[in-house]
């Protein structure tokens, strides 16, 4: 989950007319040779003698952990009121911020290719192992957590938390527990033209849920099997309907810039910042707002960083905003974190293999793709669409993402490809046993029913 964006003189440019918000969106065009990977993971810190989630304040704490990170490795502290709440990179690269419960993540850098990204999410690794085992500290890759329940997870410090929990409740089922209990790994890409994106927002919409059934990782909660592989997946079925999902409109006539910023216009506010504070404006529109008509702003229009701020709030499958952002993976073991953006960089940057997936799922109706969205959480690679299993069509995607990698050409360490980082979902789907079952069956075996074992198995 995004926090709020930087305040800078281009962000307090007024808004004066629709045009601006679609000439934002297709300023993301870049050539291929700018073409770059952004990836994101969240993990789980956890206390490592009792096992019990970290809280922000204390010894053993959120906000030593974020001290101990910044004081040890340069990073520059960010700041709400009093509390640290996230870090950023002197150079401009990168940020580590604090989810609802504490989850900690890394929102990494744009770089070139799957190797730099890669060995960026290494360094996080052992950086905050380093500080983390100083405290007491471990780090755990779940698509939920496996254990706690709401009440006992924490709350960070962070202003608009308040603003969403409460209306959270309003919209949906899962809210409070996409919030505080469950994690995520994706990865951000580039397009060079409005019809690319269009291509690649279809082609990733129409696959994220066998990017889904590929790293499901989430079986379990407080403390039991939940019934699903990913109930990190199941959770965003009914979390706030209004603001997530598979976005039909995209595969209409038509679909571009202004399409995405018709639906970001109406889907529903969480507040503005002003003075660096929220303003809760839960329910409201972005339209009223453009015309001078929010209520708690009255005859104010918005600036850049608010709308800025409003596309952190959307949260579909797949995001838009001036670069994509691939939102359907429950996180996982640290080699898995490779995988995801090499899995969706070899369909993206290679134009046979965009192509090649597109002639996949070009068919699929919008009930076809909502049906296998529905059913991935529970049935991962052995959900169906058109006669065929996700682990088939799977096997069939992998082959062109591990094409696209190779024809990149870009080796690292010992010479290999980018295309070594898939090695792990050809495991999977070879097998036909994503990580969540791998799970269960630990879980029945040899842990003996003790979830906590996961901890110490699993962690980082």
């Amino acid at each position: 989950m995004s926090g709020p964006s930087p305040d800078t003189p281009k962000a307090r440019r007024p808004i004066e007319s629709k045009a601006q918000l679609i000439e934002e969106l297709s300023s993301g065009n870049k050539p291929k040779s700018e073409w770059r990977i952004g990836t994101e993971h969240e993990k789980f810190p956890f206390l490592t003698d009792t096992l019990a989630p970290v809280p922000y304040h204390g010894p053993r704490s959120i906000k030593a952990l974020l001290e101990g990170l910044r004081d040890r490795f340069n990073w520059e502290g960010v700041y709400e009121g009093d509390n640290i709440i996230a870090l950023s990179d002197p150079k401009g690269l990168g940020n580590i911020s604090l989810e609802p419960g504490g989850q900690f993540e890394l929102s990494g850098a744009p770089l070139r290719t799957v190797h730099d990204t890669c060995e960026e999410v290494h360094e996080h690794l052992t950086q905050v192992r380093e500080i983390g085992d100083r405290l007491g500290i471990g780090f755990l890759g779940l698509g939920a957590s496996p254990v706690w329940t709401r009440a006992e997870t924490p709350v960070m410090p962070k202003g608009r938390y308040g603003i969403m929990a409460p209306y959270m409740d309003k919209v949906g089922k899962y809210g409070r527990d996409m919030m505080f209990r469950t994690c995520t790994v994706q990865v951000n890409l580039d397009f060079s033209s409005e019809a690319d994106m269009v291509k690649k927002l279809r082609v990733s919409l129409a696959l994220q849920p066998v990017a889904t059934a590929l790293f499901a990782n989430s079986p379990f909660l407080e403390g039991k099997p939940n019934g699903f592989l990913s109930f990190r997946s199941e959770v965003w079925r009914d979390t706030d309907n209004a603001r997530s999902g598979m976005l039909p409109f995209a595969f209409e006539d038509g679909m571009g810039f202004e399409r995405y910023v018709d639906y970001a216009l109406d889907v529903p506010m969480y507040f503005v910042m002003r003075n660096g504070q929220y303003i809760n404006c839960a329910g409201e529109s972005f339209r009223a707002f453009m015309a001078g008509k929010l209520p708690q702003l009255p005859g104010e229009k918005p600036v850049a960083k608010d709308w800025a701020d409003h596309l952190t709030t959307i949260f579909p499958e797949v995001r838009l905003k001036k670069y994509l952002e691939m939102r359907g993976t429950d996180s996982g073991p640290w080699r898995r974190l490779c995988a995801l953006p090499a899995f969706w960089t070899g369909i993206f940057y290679d134009q046979a293999a965009l192509d090649g997936a597109w002639e996949i799922v070009k068919d699929w109706t919008a009930e076809e793709r909502q049906k296998l969205r529905d059913d991935v959480p529970k049935q991962a690679l052995s959900a169906m669409i058109r006669g065929r299993s996700v682990q088939d069509i799977a096997k069939d995607v992998l082959k062109l993402s591990r094409a696209g990698l190779e024809a990149r050409g870009e080796h690292g360490c010992k010479g290999k490809s980018e295309a070594a980082f898939l090695d792990v979902l050809d495991e999977t789907v070879s097998t036909g046993k994503t990580a969540a079952e791998n799970l269960l069956a630990l879980y029945h075996g040899s842990w003996n029913g003790d979830i906590t074992r996961v901890f110490r198995d699993f962690a980082y």
